[in-house]
Formats: structure tokens, C-alpha cells, sequence
């Protein structure tokens, strides 16, 4: 019997660029039939890019994507292709059409629209109401789109008119707790119907959310037959064998480290170069403070565009410590990046100076402090200003949580990249970072000029893009004599526990307090987090990481009785 043999795109399609992502589509097309497969698929909503929110509401949107639908159709002769598109016929459906012969053959509509975490389909598109299934090669292929594989009926349908196949186009985002939920999903479905499942998903950054490809094969029996590299980009070859029902990968690129941190932070640097490069930003800046996290984002800022298009600027003031002034330095010499210091004590004092009137009689407090994160706010934008570099915030969640942190000072910025990654995780990235090297990431190379000319020698060298002793040391603001973060926090093992059963978890107070914290630890950490709602409203958009991140996500009233 015939096998079938499927090139899966698992690539990014950016949001609104309609004709650029069918001008994509069509460069893989041409890729699959020359490499003899029967079938590509792409991810969901391949022509709008996933997802495309309100410009569903605009119908010049809709009939771009309708127009570029059928010219991709008629490229189609010698292979199938499975595209996503919205579709509009009065209603407007998230579809998959399958494009043949150079006419569309056939069209499916999701029929289960999620509405919950990051999801918002309802707003959006009408459901279908049953399962398509088409012959391609001979072979009877049930035609699925995301949600529609998380419930069992769709897959039944498929299995019950006949399909060997289910292909699912996908666009999945990940957080750190999904790739095994898919598996478990995958597996069970195909235990059910026993169907092969060829599961594709999109991969990219669109704001707080990125797509981690990670694309799976699973055998009718059940058994997963091959995954795909989370974040990697690849035309992914299988053969579908409908005798046996199982899916064979052809040459998958593997990755060096499976590891959560290697995963987690290769997130975030396709959360900052998507950013950054689909907004049409030649490169970024960040104040280096010589702490942790702006050590962190400096490292992922340089592994997402590259030493040349990222700035590095600390401001000192009294407060500041020669350990960070060496810290910062020796990282933004370690790693090439344009360093600027700039001293902001007189600065911040012509600010004290001038207020002191209104002051008369008021002790000094966290106001004078915050003049300090707020001088550095008003010096960061003026660079972003000037040179078109746009700031990151280097904030991460455990701060902004309890509000440790000050609005129009050190939350300046048009994207935060550590917004949803919690202090301690903070930590371990830094230490997986500074273990990885050249092995992963390429970083540790230096260019030396050859003897007698020619092209000059790429020379690998030992790389710590953090210095340890940023890592080792306490934590602080600097913002006052000996300060650190625990003078007003919990050590961030037990604040990190707690708001993880808090937030995700969404755990009561005495829940949590059963689980051996102090009670009051506990209602202060709660409370701190209602009570900061407001600046989390007003902070940077940040990729999302987590099951329950704050903004997109996890959406709290800021004016509220609940306690």
C-alpha cells in the first residue's frame, strides 16, 4: 500500500502581514512538491497570522486573506496544501481549507473555540458544526484545528467517516506546563479512534504570547513516533504508512538541551527579537544596574539581536555599589554591547532640591527613593528617544506581583521580558545561561585577523554572559545605605511559593498557610498583590510563560471590596 508523505511548516506568520504570509506559503508549497510530498500543512490561520484580535472585524482584512486564498490555490497543481484562514460567509469561522488542483477542495471550521487563559474566539468566529474529512492520495484525512482535538467528539467524527489521519494545524502557546498536557491529549485521541495524528503548530512571538512549534507525530496505537524542536524553524518531513497507521519523521532537527530552563529561555529570546523585529526596531536599550535581572535581560537581549543592536546604560548615584559598577561593566565588555554610565546624583538632587519647599515639614521616605528610579526612567527615555532604540524593562514576576517596583522609574519600557518569570526562576536561567556557551547560543566567538589577509578566523572562547558575582550577591534596589530586596520582602524562595499557589494556583490564604507558611506572611503577600493591580495595569507587555500571567491572562479589577 502507498504511503503518504506530508511536509509539516512549522513556521511563524505574522499577525496582519497577509500578503507576506501567503507569499511564505507559497515559497513552502513550491519547497514540498519539489521534495516530492502529497501533502503540506500549515499552522492555524496561517494567512492572518494567530491572533488577529479586531481586525477580524475589518472585511477589507477578511477579503486580503479571501483573495490570497485562492491565488495559493491556484499554485497547488502536483500537491495538497492545508492552509488556515479566517473564512467569511456572513459569519466569520477560524477555517482550514485544502487547496488541490488549483482550486480550494474543501473547507473546515474549528468547531470547539476556546474562550478561557489567553483565547478570546467567541468574540470572533461562529463554530462549525462537524468534522471534514477528504481523500488525499487515496487515504481518508480528517481535517482538525486546535481546540477541536482537546474534545473528544471532532476526532470521533473523523474515526467514524472512515480516516486513517487526523491532521491538526495548530497555534498553541506555550507555557512552562503544556508540552505534556499536548502529549497527554494527542495520545488519548488516538488510543480512541485509532487514527495517526500528525499535530503542526505555529511558532513565533505576537505580543505577550509565543508559539513554540514543538510539533508531534502520534501511531494510531497511541505511541508518540517523533517531536519536534520547541522554537526552531524547520519543514518538517513524515511518512504516513496507512497500513500500519504510523507516522515516521524524516531528518528532524533535534535540540542540544531539553531542558525547562533551556525551553524557558529559549521563549524568551523569541519573544524579544519577534518584538522588536516584526515592530520595526533596529535594536534595544536597558539600564544595567549590576543586579540580577537586568543582568539576565541583557544576556537574552544580546541572544535574541546580537551585541550591535543592543545599549547598555547604568546610572550610579551615592547609593551605588562598586560591586555593581565592576558587575555591569565586566558583563557589557563581556559581551560587546555599546555601554554608556551616566551619573544621576546631581540630577536627582536638583529634583530634591526643588521639591524640598512642598516637603516642608515630611520626613524623607520611599519618595526620595523613588526620585532616584524615576531620574533613570526620565534619562532612559530620552536615549530611547533619540537613538530609536526601544527600552526593556527589566522587572521580573515576583516584583511585580507585590508592586516592588515604581511606575515611571524602573517600569519604564515598551516590553518587559521577565515579566512573568518569577525571581528564583530569575536565577536558575542565569546559572542555565552561563552553563550553556558556545554549545547552544553561538555566543563566544570573536573574529581575529588572519596572517597575510583573507577572510578573518572565528575564534571560540569561554563565555560567562553573567557574572558570578552578580549571582551570588544579595539582591537590592539600591536606592539607600545597605539596602536589599528582603528588607521589605520575604526571601524569595517562600514569596515565590506563595504567590505561585496564589496566582496560579489561585489558592485560598488559609489554603496556603495549611501548607506550612505563616499566616501573616501570607495575608501580607495577598494583600500586596490585590493592592498593586494598578500598576500592573500600566506596565509593559512581557511574553507570557506561565499558566496564568498577568495582564492578558490574568485579568483582576483594579477598584475591588474582595479581600
Amino acid at each position: 500500500m502507498a504511503r503518504l508523505r506530508l511536509a509539516l511548516a512549522q513556521f511563524d506568520f505574522a499577525v496582519g502581514a497577509v500578503a507576506a504570509n501567503a507569499a511564505k506559503a507559497g515559497d513552502l508549497i513550491a519547497q514540498a512538491r519539489a521534495g516530492g510530498a502529497g501533502l503540506v500543512v500549515f499552522p492555524e490561520l496561517t494567512l492572518s497570522g494567530y491572533p488577529p484580535e479586531d481586525l477580524l472585524l475589518r472585511p477589507s482584512f477578511l477579503a486580503a486573506c479571501e483573495s490570497e486564498l485562492d491565488a495559493l490555490a491556484r499554485a497547488t497543481n502536483g500537491v495538497a496544501a492545508l492552509v488556515g484562514h479566517p473564512h467569511s460567509e456572513g459569519e466569520v469561522y477560524n477555517a482550514a481549507s485544502l487547496l488541490c488542483d488549483g482550486r480550494i477542495q474543501a473547507t473546515a471550521h474549528k468547531q470547539a473555540l476556546p474562550n478561557y487563559g489567553v483565547f478570546d474566539d467567541k468574540r470572533y468566529f461562529r463554530p462549525g458544526h462537524e468534522t471534514v474529512t477528504v481523500m488525499v492520495a487515496g487515504m481518508r484525512v480528517g481535517l482538525l484545528i486546535c481546540e477541536d482535538i482537546w474534545q473528544p467528539e471532532p476526532a470521533m467524527q473523523a474515526a467514524a467517516a472512515g480516516a486513517e489521519l487526523i491532521v491538526v494545524i495548530n497555534a498553541s502557546p506555550w507555557d512552562d506546563a503544556k508540552q505534556a498536557t499536548r502529549e497527554e491529549v494527542l495520545v488519548t485521541r488516538a488510543r480512541e479512534t485509532g487514527c495517526a495524528i500528525a499535530y503542526l503548530n505555529l511558532i513565533g512571538g505576537q505580543d505577550e504570547v509565543v508559539y513554540d512549534g514543538a510539533s508531534l507525530l502520534v501511531n494510531g496505537d497511541g505511541s508518540i513516533s517523533a517531536r519536534a524542536p520547541a522554537f526552531v524553524d524547520a519543514l518538517l518531513w513524515a511518512q504516513f504508512d496507512p497500513a500500519t497507521r504510523t507516522l515516521h519523521a524524516e531528518g528532524w532537527p533535534t535540540p542540544a538541551d531539553t531542558s525547562v530552563e533551556a525551553v524557558l529561555y529559549a521563549a524568551l529570546v523569541r519573544g524579544i527579537r519577534d518584538y522588536i523585529d516584526k515592530n520595526g526596531f533596529g535594536g534595544v536599550l536597558l539600564g544595567l544596574s549590576g543586579g540580577i535581572d537586568s543582568a539576565l535581560t541583557l544576556a537574552l537581549a544580546v541572544d535574541a539581536l546580537g551585541a550591535d543592536r543592543v545599549t547598555a546604560v547604568m546610572m550610579p548615584t551615592r547609593y551605588t555599589s562598586q560591586l555593581s559598577l565592576d558587575g555591569a561593566r565586566a558583563q557589557a565588555v563581556q559581551l560587546g554591547v555599546d555601554y554608556h554610565v551616566i551619573d544621576i546624583e546631581q540630577t536627582c538632587q536638583s529634583f530634591v532640591d526643588a521639591l524640598t519647599p512642598a516637603f516642608a515639614g515630611k520626613a524623607a521616605d520611599t519618595t526620595e527613593e523613588n526620585l532616584q528610579s524615576r531620574t533613570r526612567g526620565v534619562m532612559l527615555m530620552a536615549l530611547s528617544n533619540k537613538h530609536g532604540r526601544l527600552l526593556l524593562a527589566t522587572g521580573n514576576k515576583s516584583e511585580m506581583a507585590v508592586g516592588y517596583a515604581t511606575l515611571y522609574g524602573d517600569m519604564c519600557g515598551a516590553y518587559a521580558p521577565l515579566k512573568d518569570v518569577y525571581k528564583t526562576v530569575v536565577y536558575r536561567l542565569a546559572r542555565w545561561r552561563n552553563g550553556a556557551g558556545i554549545r547552544d547560543w553561538g555566543l563566544g566567538i570573536r573574529e581575529k585577523p588572519a596572517s597575510g589577509g583573507g577572510a578573518p578566523l572565528r575564534i571560540p572562547y569561554p563565555v560567562s554572559p553573567i557574572p558570578e558575582e552578580v549571582i551570588e550577591r544579595p539582591p537590592s534596589a539600591e536606592l539607600r545605605d545597605n539596602q536589599t530586596d528582603q528588607d521589605s520582602l520575604p526571601p524569595y524562595d517562600e514569596l515565590d511559593a506563595i504567590l505561585e499557589r496564589f496566582i496560579e494556583g489561585e489558592q485560598s490564604q488559609a489554603e496556603i498557610a495549611a501548607q506550612g507558611f505563616h499566616a501573616d506572611t501570607v495575608r501580607r503577600v495577598v494583600r500586596l498583590v490585590l493592592l498593586n493591580e494598578f500598576k500592573r495595569r500600566q506596565s509593559a507587555p512581557g511574553p507570557r510563560v506561565t499558566t496564568r500571567a498577568f495582564g492578558r491572562e490574568r485579568r483582576y479589577p483594579i477598584t475591588s471590596g474582595w479581600h
